[in-house]
């Protein structure tokens, strides 16, 4: 796993992108914003979020499911063995979701194996700002 605690040399990383349908085109304009950033990691997303960041973006991103067909559950069972470094997970707040016990299980999974999960724009432009200033490894 990638070191999180510094600006030293971090090796590719294995990114989650997962956007609520209201949220979709923040994460097109974050991903837009940082694409040089995100070019260098390996990046996985659900299904239309990650067919957007493709046809969009120009970014290589393995799609899943959709994450209320289990999508956000890959996700998750991906980074209980360690494959996620770190997950951008644009939320709805404001809607709510048929699929909320996978959402909750996942950001929960999140803080059970210590791996960063930003759930709104700010907190995923710190995270890539600091994947941005770091070196690669």
């Amino acid at each position: 796993m990638a070191d999180r605690t510094s600006l030293a040399p971090i090796a590719a990383m294995n990114i989650a992108l997962i956007a609520h349908d209201h949220r979709k085109d923040a994460m097109v304009a974050l991903a837009r914003e940082f694409q040089a950033t995100l070019s260098r990691h390996t990046l996985m997303a659900t299904g239309t979020t990650g067919g957007r960041l493709r046809a969009e973006c120009g970014l290589a991103v393995e799609l899943l499911l959709s994450g209320p067909l289990g999508g956000d559950l890959q996700i998750g069972a991906r980074l209980a063995v360690g494959e996620v470094d770190a997950v951008i997970f644009l939320r709805d707040p404001m809607t709510p979701q048929p699929h909320e016990p996978d959402i909750n299980a996942l950001v929960r999974a999140c803080d059970v194996h210590d791996v960063p999960c930003a759930t709104n724009g700010s907190s995923a432009r710190i995270l890539l700002a600091h994947l941005a200033a770091a070196r690669p490894g």
